[in-house]
């Protein structure tokens, strides 16, 4: 890779590559936690672009507005869908497409389907927070790296990650355990939201605008993003860290794709298709190969308790 496009290592392409990625991984984190628990949510990509519009909105009245407006917003609609799913166990896909249909609609209401761009308000700092540094690193960046390793530790040191893990495909089992199983669907699908109009604020911070168009088919991104990273789609395992490195990889090839002179957009789609359904089909090998491992185990135990028991009939 280096020695066919020796720019690819230089500082420049790798700041540009991060950059990229930070828009994105805010996304990939919040349904990190709701595919931990066998969820799917299919309506950041549409509450990512709300978020940027509320966020370019809000900034005329001040940076503080512009942040909090859209994590507000973002976060109610993740906290209804939360609500619904936790209550009525409602198959989140369908929850969620609602939620997707939902902020869209609302999207296209205060744009007047997209007649009307909101430009962030120069005079509210909002704008320059994106395209600012610290330590060689943009701000968003660190953003980033904060959010995840604030992560990391909910996920391995707290009782509500290891509610989320423990309920991944086994909802009923983990709430038989005691453990508060709809809480935690509750606030994993609003802290999805909550991220998601982070991540749409961030990007309109970074562009100076709130764009309509934006987050079309991001959701697919970002579920791709967590997949590559080694989460489990049915729920159960997986790790915040595996979703930060997943949409690095998937900026990593979009740069590629681009040094290629493959610039239809189209390209990226179909390589990131085919790197989802590689890693699928390699968690449902390895899912069976363990499945099968732990089968075998157990008819060993099995067998050696009845050989136990054959022995000491025999004796006595």
């Amino acid at each position: 890779m280096f020695f066919a496009f020796p720019t690819f290592g230089t500082a420049g392409n790798l700041f540009q590559i991060a950059t990229q990625a930070s828009f994105y991984a805010p996304l990939a984190l919040g349904l990190t936690f709701v595919i931990f628990t066998g969820g799917i949510d299919l309506s950041v990509g549409s509450v990512y672009a709300l978020g940027g519009v509320l966020a370019a909105w809000g900034s005329q009245y001040g940076f503080v507005t512009a942040l909090l407006l859209p994590l507000a917003v973002c976060g109610a609609i993740g906290l209804v869908q939360g609500l619904i799913v936790a209550q009525t166990l409602v198959p989140a896909f369908i929850v969620t497409l609602g939620g997707l249909l939902f902020a869209r609609g609302l999207l296209l209401f205060l744009t007047q389907e997209g007649a009307v761009t909101f430009a962030v308000d120069p005079g509210s700092g909002f704008g320059a927070f994106a395209g600012g540094q610290l330590f060689g690193l943009g701000h968003n960046v660190w953003v980033v790296i904060i959010l995840f390793l604030v992560g990391v530790v909910i996920a391995r040191r707290t009782s509500y990650g290891a509610t989320l893990l423990a309920a991944g495909g086994q909802l009923d089992a983990a709430s038989l355990m005691g453990l508060p199983v709809r809480r935690s669907l509750i606030i994993a699908y609003s802290s999805s939201g909550a991220l998601a109009g982070l991540a749409g604020a961030m990007t309109a911070s970074y562009t100076g605008s709130g764009v309509t168009t934006l987050g079309v088919g991001l959701e697919l991104t970002a579920i791709s993003a967590v997949v590559l990273g080694g989460t489990v789609l049915t729920g159960g395992a997986g790790t915040v860290f595996g979703s930060l490195a997943g949409i690095t990889l998937l900026q990593v090839v979009a740069n590629l794709i681009n040094r290629l002179g493959l610039t239809n957009s189209n390209w990226q789609t179909v390589v990131n298709g085919a790197l989802l359904a590689a890693v699928a089909v390699a968690q449902v090998y390895l899912s069976r190969v363990q499945a099968k491992g732990a089968r075998a185990e157990t008819a060993a135990e099995a067998a050696q308790a009845r050989s136990s028991n054959v022995a000491t009939d025999r004796e006595e």
